[in-house]
């Protein structure tokens, strides 16, 4: 088993074979957008340095920026400790959102009582 394997090997995929990625600006911290891969496209995007990802609506792999032109450039890529979640730290080209926003996260506050102890 090659190193780039046994590294993708380490996911524990869902009953889909996919796992979710949080996908951050790797110099701001600024959380972009959520999306999800299976093992195909994680390799596609360790080897490539692009973020590559699994559309559940269409159903086939989609390379971000193809046809918009907002590239993500990976920097890092993580696995969080129960290895059913992925971080890739980015640097975003444009718009993240297929909105046209800068990230998914800006739109809609759910007005949590922030600091407050729930009781």
């Amino acid at each position: 088993m090659t190193d780039l394997e046994a590294r993708i090997a380490q996911v524990t995929w869902n009953d889909d074979g996919l796992a979710p990625v949080i996908v951050q600006q790797w110099d701001s911290g600024e959380v972009l957008m959520l999306a999800w891969v299976d093992a195909e496209a994680l390799r596609r995007t360790l080897t490539s340095g692009r973020a590559t990802y699994w559309s559940r609506s269409r159903r086939e792999y989609w390379r971000k920026g193809d046809t918009s032109g907002h590239i993500q450039v990976v920097h890092e890529a993580r696995l969080d400790c129960d290895g059913d979640a992925i971080l890739l730290r980015v640097d975003q080209t444009g718009p993240a959102c297929h909105t046209g926003t800068r990230t998914c996260f800006d739109t809609t506050d759910l007005d949590a009582h922030v600091g407050s102890a729930a009781g």
